[in-house]
């Protein structure tokens, strides 16, 4: 078989390794990929969003199954075209992608079929907005509707704060014409776990749970990242909290989207907040999460490829996905100063010892070397039969990669060893 995935970053580059382990794979094409998948994929130098040029190339290769991983294609309807062209593929329909394209749409859907999330309000009117904000609660929380890189949620601690940010969203357009309309929600507190989860639109199976690590700095502080490491599982995400999340959220989206006309297969992200009165769905994505496919992954007993043709099939029932009994953590490695301005283009030496457990994010190759090309760098993933095992070995990995101008966090799964010793 010959599989083509789009998309360049570290997920992607997990996906891809998984997928290689299937004795029926032939050959795997990343577009555009990075110069740190070179080894397990042929690089096509075409944008993920170059939806036209992805169909001609799937095409004119006789790509037998696709895999459209990031958002903006998805949101773009680039599984549509490929299907139209008889190429089967994992992802959403542009039609049910919107579930992540547009946060009002799907904090109305929320709203109108039961699931539990933060009361909210929307608007498209910026003095509307303003005029609330003189007598919300809180801190609240500001969210662009539409895509925004994962940087479209401010949340806001005092009510200047919420102010500035419907300003830059709605009149300095910072996040271009997602802050045309913004959403004002409650501002939530508990333990956050993320849920990636397979569906067929029928069938919802849940991945290992995951704590992301979204701060910049130890001890959660500093600037929101698109995601400084991930450990699974969640310790927070008990037997009893999953039962009632597949009875409360999971289930009743698949079925609200599903009745809205935009039956839902592929990978279905749940973003939660286990508060005081329940878990409730912070956000929806519809695809991987990045970093925490790049824990989830490597839990996967099952084979990815026969799980993912599972969903497009409406096989996924009869399909098994079964999970090691074990832990996960991965460390990602950045350039200083991201994610504000930093400096790119040093080499990166990774040992050939530990290649199969890095996911590289942003890197290139030039005259044979690989070089740092991105805020994200790369992910060192290792896995333990405890969780404190799992977080050594990835540092480990760690300290054995090099680059110029490197940085990490330190305390990648700490939260979530504070929690097993609470529990």
């Amino acid at each position: 078989m010959k599989i083509m995935v789009v998309g360049g970053g570290g997920r992607e580059h997990a996906i891809i390794k998984k997928i290689k382990e299937n004795p029926a794979v032939e050959q795997i094409f990343a577009v555009p990929g990075n110069g740190g998948m070179a080894n397990d994929a042929t690089l096509v130098p075409i944008g993920a969003k170059d939806i036209d040029a992805i169909v001609e190339f799937a095409v004119n290769t006789g790509i037998d199954y696709a895999v459209v991983a990031p958002d903006d294609p998805l949101v773009l309807g680039a599984v549509d075209a490929l299907q139209e062209k008889g190429i089967p593929c994992f992802g959403p329909e542009a039609k049910a992608a919107i579930i992540e394209g547009s946060k009002v749409f799907s904090k109305n859907l929320m709203k109108k079929y039961g699931i539990p999330t933060a009361a909210y309000e929307v608007f498209n009117d910026m003095q509307a907005a303003l005029t609330y904000l003189e007598t919300a609660p809180i801190p609240t929380v500001i969210k662009a509707d539409g895509l925004a890189l994962g940087k479209g949620v401010i949340i806001a601690m005092t009510r200047d704060e919420a102010k500035d940010a419907v300003r830059s969203m709605m009149q300095d357009k910072v996040f271009g014409k997602s802050g045309d309309n913004v959403v004002i929600e409650e501002f939530l507190t508990g333990p956050e776990v993320s849920v990636l989860s397979f569906t067929d639109g029928e069938t919802v199976v849940p991945m290992i749970s995951s704590m992301d690590h979204k701060r910049a700095g130890d001890n959660d502080t500093g600037l929101n990242t698109g995601g400084m490491g991930t450990v699974a599982p969640n310790p927070y995400y008990t037997d009893a909290i999953a039962e009632r999340c597949m009875k409360e959220i999971f289930l009743p989206t698949i079925r609200a989207m599903k009745a809205e006309g935009r039956t839902f297969k592929g990978c279905l992200y749940f973003g939660l907040m286990l508060t005081e009165n329940g878990p409730k769905v912070i956000e929806y994505n519809c695809r991987f999460g990045d970093p925490e496919t790049q824990v989830v992954l490597p839990l996967l007993e099952s084979d990815l490829l026969t799980v993912m043709q599972a969903t497009t099939n409406g096989t996924l029932a009869d399909t098994e996905v079964k999970f090691k009994n074990e832990h996960a953590c991965c460390v990602i490695m950045a350039s200083a100063g991201y994610p504000t301005a930093y400096e790119k283009g040093y080499a990166i030496t990774i040992p050939a010892a530990i290649a199969d457990q890095v996911y590289v994010a942003g890197a290139k190759l030039s005259d044979g070397k690989l070089l740092s090309d991105g805020g994200r760098v790369l992910g060192a993933t290792a896995i333990g039969d405890s969780l404190e095992q799992a977080i050594a070995a990835s540092y480990d990995l760690v300290k054995q990669i090099h680059f110029d101008n490197q940085y990490y966090r330190t305390d990648i799964g700490a939260r979530a060893m504070q929690a097993k010793r609470e529990a």
